[in-house]
């Protein structure tokens, strides 16, 4: 098959989407396909400069991109143009709302060639800007409505957004529902890991791993992290990822608060394995979720979870099984469970089993598989 995925992010630029885009992508070569990922020139900073290169396989094609709406968002609309003058057997585009999407189903359409869309999980408004929440209107209820109908297969990553999709008009007989993985690496052992030696970490280990963005509540994980230093002072907090506008505030809030480290983001999947593996809790605090993959790397590494239940995370996560779900912005409830984790542990270790077991499902090679076999179905019906 000669594929075409659509994406606003693609790597080097760091986000959940590019990230599952990559997984797909670099699986689906290796399977024997001619991949293609369009995507903008933007790394949430500025443009790419190289507009044209194979990255592990994968034809990357950026396109100059027109206007940013916000830090997950950007116009690119020479993608059209991009997507008429090639001939593809699959067109599988990224993200409901956004213009790509609405520009890859017209190209599809008129190119009588197969769209599936994952829309992956957009449905809110909440931290947007008033131009943002002004385009959602517009888009959801015109533009990416009419592109839902032409689509011919619809993936949702969580079955919470099924409703969402009938909604803004995709019919439940094109819907499936397919998860977000994980790569192996996060199912292995990594020995020797020195990742506590390397950083100076002593005793318990308590992690934030994500985007510092506002939707994640990073602020919220440093301010329980000194409700329980009050208390525990044998406790270390690490908090990394990407920044997209809250570093700064994150490290005013942290102050001299020696017990809780702000690393620099990281690409190395190795050293995020590492860890992981040396954490003892996985805290989600997020006010906003689709679905994220760090939900899954933390159950494979055998991490118990404290999240907020928002979107998709209480369809992939159960109480107490998998850990503790607690409501955004209730950090005393927060700390109780966390402490609870921490010195329980025949507690920690029962939900470290059962999310280990529970990974297993969303590694992302069958997750790459089930996603060629809808693309093998709609060809087969062509």
């Amino acid at each position: 098959m000669k594929i075409a995925h659509v994406s606003s992010e693609y790597f080097p630029t760091i986000g959940g989407v590019g990230q599952v885009v990559r997984e797909l992508a670099e699986r689906q070569v290796k399977e024997g396909h001619e991949v293609h990922v369009f995507t903008s020139d933007w790394d949430k900073k500025g443009h790419i400069p190289v507009l044209e290169e194979i990255i592990e396989g994968v034809y990357v094609h950026r396109c100059k991109y027109l206007l940013q709406i916000a830090n997950f968002a950007v116009i690119f609309p020479s993608v059209f143009n991009k997507l008429l003058k090639n001939d593809f057997d699959i067109i599988h585009s990224h993200v409901f709302g956004h213009v790509h999407f609405v520009l890859a189903a017209f190209a599809a359409k008129i190119k009588k060639i197969p769209h599936v869309h994952t829309t992956h999980c957009p449905w809110s408004d909440a931290y947007r800007s008033f131009t943002g929440r002004l385009g959602i209107l517009i888009s959801y209820n015109i533009f990416s409505r009419l592109a839902l109908k032409l689509t011919n297969k619809i993936i949702a990553i969580t079955p919470w957004e099924i409703d969402f999709i009938k909604k803004y008009g995709g019919s439940k007989e094109k819907i499936e529902v397919i998860p977000n993985g994980m790569a192996e690496i996060f199912f292995n052992k990594i020995s020797p890991n020195n990742f506590k030696r390397k950083n100076k970490i002593n005793g318990r280990l308590v992690l934030y791993f994500g985007r510092l963005n506002v939707t994640k509540g990073p602020d919220k994980f440093v301010e329980i992290a000194k409700l329980i230093l009050k208390d525990k002072k044998d406790v270390t907090f690490v908090i990394r990822g990407p920044d997209e506008g809250m570093r700064e505030t994150v490290k005013k809030l942290i102050g001299k608060e020696k017990r809780i480290i702000l690393m620099n983001e990281t690409r190395d999947r190795k050293e995020i394995a590492s860890m992981y593996q040396s954490a003892d809790v996985f805290v989600l605090p997020s006010y906003r979720e689709g679905l994220p993959l760090t939900l899954f790397e933390a159950m494979a590494s055998g991490l118990p979870i404290v999240a907020s239940p928002v979107n998709g995370v209480p369809y992939e996560m159960s109480e107490p099984e998998n850990g503790f779900l607690i409501d955004y912005g209730e950090n005393e409830k927060y700390k109780k469970r966390i402490i609870e984790l921490l010195e329980n542990t025949n507690l920690r270790k029962k939900i470290s089993k059962n999310n280990i077991e529970k990974s297993k499902k969303y590694n992302w090679d069958i997750i790459s598989k089930r996603t060629l076999n809808l693309y093998k179905s709609l060809l087969d019906h062509k």
